[in-house]
């Protein structure tokens, strides 16, 4: 390899880096698509590790922003990560509560 110059990484590349080494590491597929990028349904659902029909119901609900193109829908990938984040935020919530729910009954979780 030809002497390069080191390069200053920003820390959240250097985090974002490490995850993907760690995945790669434990034999998971790492995949990187920019955020304006536009999915199809059954690439989003892969993204979210749903099925497609589940998918469709969040669509066809207004839980996920989505555009038709033809017949077809598109949705942005950054939609997908703010649905994401926002599942992650719910679903942790409702643990934090069960776990405080289960303290007060002293049932040792």
């Amino acid at each position: 390899m030809p002497n390069r110059n080191p390069i200053e990484l920003p820390a959240g590349a250097a985090a974002l880096l490490m995850d993907i080494l760690e995945a790669m590491a434990a034999g998971r597929g790492v995949t990187i698509i920019p955020e304006n990028a536009e999915l199809t349904t059954v690439e989003a659902a892969s993204a979210l590790n749903v099925s497609r029909p589940y998918l469709i119901k969040l669509l066809d609900d207004g839980i996920i922003p989505h555009r038709k193109v033809g017949k077809h829908r598109r949705i942005r990938m950054e939609d997908v990560v703010a649905y994401k984040a926002r599942d992650d935020r719910e679903r942790e919530a409702i643990l934090d509560q069960l776990v405080g729910e289960a303290q007060e009954q002293d049932m040792d979780y």
